[in-house]
């Protein structure tokens, strides 16, 4: 059985397939710029310190204790589109206190962006180790920002008469009825400059945006979204690391990159939306350094909690990450009384222990299952036709070269499988999964390619289709390394 995973890029990136023990076969397909994007400004004019590099502090901090449940009720956590108008008040309000503190107060809201600026874009200077964190592209990224929206909750509560019940609304944007950037953060204090003037109220969300208009009705991009929510928390999320992320150890040689499917789309897909396109990196959200500037981020990442928990309900908790390293890897946050916590992974497993909630709603993506743009026998004999007419309708792989190959036009390549017949028994034991090694995008700007199987005709077919196998998304830092200055 032949594969034909098809690539779009849009960036500078250059891959090197992992070639198995069996034949099959694959397309690269370039998306290409649009002639409004912003050039790219040369990373030497940049400016260095969005966020200045911060040490591991010395000053003293408490350890995490969960909230006493006999005194804290359980606060539930609704999606922003069936917000009623008393709730948009009393947070709008919080949200100007918060953003009104002076800045060596911890819970101003530029404070509040500034961590997760330290933390995403190697700018957070660890104790006894010269290596850069970034707390994205592992199994690092759900658990940091749970933490991170969390204090964020709390500290915006403290600043309400009566924000015991107080939880951070979530963007639904999986479900159509919340696929809409929420009208809610067009006025006062929820108001951000920096988006994309054509991506707001009412424009239906593409979240597996490209950096490129689809071009589809509401209707027909309402579906897609459907189908790719599919892909990404079910067909494409059978293992713990294509839904977590690749597993990030301490040590010289601890650091890894390998996102999960959530994390690469809809996650950096709807950063990359919302963001500015008159701003050189799209800012605000279109960026690490910039993105929690926007209030929006943190209705995006409370969904991208629940859909957390979503997945492992799914699963029955049975692909959970038992890794003692994983659970007592730490962080530190302020608290709504100034104190500085250390706060455990192990810590944030458990959202009843943390005092919260998700609203239950309807997942539509569940029953939106892709079907195939043609039947897959038939897809393969027109394939193995091409392959036998055109001598170089396939990439060899010794056309990579140890430079890899430039992502900028269609790359077809024929990739060989470890089984090419297995049981239904087999199947349901083990996951095939396709893997691209040695991804490497040469300059920090957003880039992004997808990957298809068996797919004929790439031009008319996108993550609606059975064939969608995955996709690569690199969003943008935004902060030089000391090796760029």
């Amino acid at each position: 059985m032949d594969q034909d995973p098809t690539r779009r890029s849009i960036a500078n990136a250059t891959a090197q397939p992992n070639y198995s023990t069996s034949s099959s076969s694959s397309v690269c397909s370039p998306q290409s710029q649009p002639d409004n994007v912003p050039p790219v400004i040369p990373r030497q004019v940049l400016p260095v310190y969005y966020c200045p590099p911060k040490p591991e502090s010395k000053e003293p901090f408490i350890d995490f204790e969960f909230p006493d449940p006999e005194t804290h009720r359980v606060r539930i956590r609704r999606p922003v589109h069936k917000l009623g108008r008393a709730f948009i008040s009393k947070y709008q309000k919080a949200l100007a206190k918060m953003k009104s503190l002076p800045l060596n107060d911890p819970r101003n809201f530029m404070r509040q962006a500034n961590i997760h600026c330290i933390f995403c874009t190697g700018a957070y200077n660890q104790m006894h180790s010269n290596s850069p964190l970034n707390i994205h592209r592992s199994w690092l990224f759900f658990p940091f920002h749970r933490m991170m929206i969390y204090f964020h909750e709390r500290i915006l509560a403290s600043f309400m008469d009566d924000g015991d019940d107080f939880a951070l609304p979530y963007w639904n944007w999986d479900n159509p009825e919340g696929m809409l950037l929420p009208k809610m953060y067009m006025n006062g204090s929820f108001f951000d400059t920096e988006r994309d003037q054509s991506h707001v109220y009412p424009s239906v969300a593409d979240i597996n945006f490209g950096g490129v208009e689809s071009g589809l009705s509401d209707k027909d991009q309402i579906e897609t979204n459907s189908r790719f929510m599919y892909h990404q928390m079910i067909s494409g999320a059978k293992r713990t690391e294509l839904f977590m992320g690749c597993a990030y150890r301490s040590g010289e040689n601890g650091s890894c990159n390998g996102p999960g499917t959530i994390e690469l789309a809809p996650h950096n897909a709807l950063h990359t939306w919302v963001g500015s396109n008159l701003n050189p990196q799209r800012e605000n959200m279109g960026t690490f350094y910039a993105a929690a500037r926007d209030p929006v981020f943190y209705a995006h990442h409370s969904n991208i909690d629940r859909l957390w928990e979503v997945w492992r309900e799914l699963n029955e908790h049975k692909l959970d990450i038992h890794d003692p390293e994983w659970l007592d890897s730490h962080f530190f946050f302020h608290d709504e009384k100034l104190r500085l916590v250390r706060i455990r992974i192990r810590d944030v497993l458990n959202i009843s222990k943390l005092g919260y909630a998700y609203e239950p709603i309807d997942h539509a993506w569940v029953n939106a299952r892709p079907m195939p743009s043609m039947p897959p026998n038939i897809a393969r004999q027109i394939l193995q036709q091409k392959k036998q007419q055109m001598l170089q309708y396939f990439v060899q792989k010794q056309d990579f070269g140890p430079k890899g190959h430039r992502l900028s036009t269609n790359v077809r390549l024929e990739v060989e499988r470890p089984k090419k017949q297995r049981s239904r028994e087999e199947k349901i034991r083990e996951e095939e999964v396709l893997v691209v090694y040695g991804i490497e995008v040469v300059r920090d700007v957003y880039a992004k390619f997808d990957v298809f199987v068996n797919a004929v005709n790439v031009n008319t077919i996108g993550a609606e289709s059975r064939e969608f196998a995955g996709t690569f998304v690199n969003l943008q830092k935004g902060v030089r390394s000391e090796e760029e200055k």
